[in-house]
């Protein structure tokens, strides 16, 4: 084993084949997306289903004419892909707007997994409502992974945001379940933030005496995330936990630079109201930041 990592083993064969959903819309993002979507497909033997959504805000001849050219046209882009070639999958094209009619599809499918590639950012659009995958994300209840490199090999450095809390043992737990940590070496991250370091300079505290807290404190910190894991079913060795002082999202920031994971993994408490409309969470912003590919696994109660 490599130090810094746990070797993840290669999980159970499912009772049932995986189901599987990938988005496109025919750019070169979702190409990528049905890369690595065929790829999984093939080695987790998972029914795939590719969907596109033809925007039906227009009148019903237009709609009706983009739906059979882009039948066409998704028949064509699969067809040149290696990594669909000999499997079996099926195509819809469905009307609707982009993310409900994935999530539509995702439902009458059953998918475990929704697959799509990263959005073109549309700026002040993206602030109020948000692309299309962080509106998948925020409206569904299934993990989606947004592919944002190339299809090169499987997943082989893993890092996954942790804290003490159910929907970070979930979003664990889902992507071994998935397959996307098998032969996997899994980092997990953890930012914390000290109350008492800021009371302690005002004070007049030595430095020296002051990162001797800090140590104190990361030390707890980490006995105490390893013992959380280790009583919900997840095994984590000391040094596969890289626990630093900041905030969440730029602990998970300087993660990603160092570490260069192929897949981030990131757990998701389920949100109501006018909280699933705003923008904010540390999920949204990496999403919006972080080139890797991320595995958003959503929790609810």
């Amino acid at each position: 084993m490599e130090r810094g990592g746990v070797e993840m083993g290669v999980v159970a064969i499912r009772s049932e084949p995986m189901k599987m959903l990938v988005a496109t819309d025919f750019s070169a993002r979702s190409q990528c997306a049905l890369r690595r979507a065929g790829w999984l497909a093939r080695v987790q033997r998972a029914e795939l289903t590719i969907v596109h959504v033809v925007d039906d805000d227009r009148p019903a001849r237009l709609v009706e004419l983009e739906r059979r050219e882009a039948q066409r046209y998704l028949v064509e882009q699969v067809d040149t892909l290696t990594e669909l070639r000999e499997l079996d999958y099926r195509t819809a094209v469905v009307t609707g707007d982009a993310f409900d009619g994935i999530l539509r599809t995702a439902q009458s499918t059953a998918a475990d997994l929704i697959v799509m590639g990263s959005h073109r950012r549309q700026l002040l659009r993206d602030v109020f409502i948000g692309t299309t995958i962080e509106r998948v994300i925020r409206t569904g209840s299934r993990p989606v992974l947004m592919v944002n490199n190339a299809v090169e090999r499987p997943y082989r450095r893993v890092l996954a945001a942790v804290n003490k809390t159910e929907p970070a043992v979930n979003a664990i737990r889902t992507g071994k379940a998935l397959g996307l940590l098998d032969n996997a070496r899994l980092s997990l991250v953890h930012g914390f933030q000290s109350l008492a370091k800021g009371s302690m300079s005002i004070a007049g505290i030595e430095r020296e005496r002051i990162n001797e807290y800090l140590a104190e404190e990361l030390l707890r910190v980490g006995m105490e995330l390893q013992a959380y894991f280790k009583a919900n079913a997840v095994d984590v060795d000391r040094p596969s936990l890289r626990i630093r002082e900041g905030g969440a999202f730029e602990v998970i920031f300087r993660a990603v630079r160092d570490i260069s994971p192929d897949l981030l993994i990131i757990g998701t408490q389920a949100r109501t109201g006018l909280a699933k409309l705003l923008l904010g969470s540390v999920a949204e912003t990496v999403l919006r930041s972080v080139e890797t590919d991320i595995l958003v696994v959503p929790f609810d109660r």
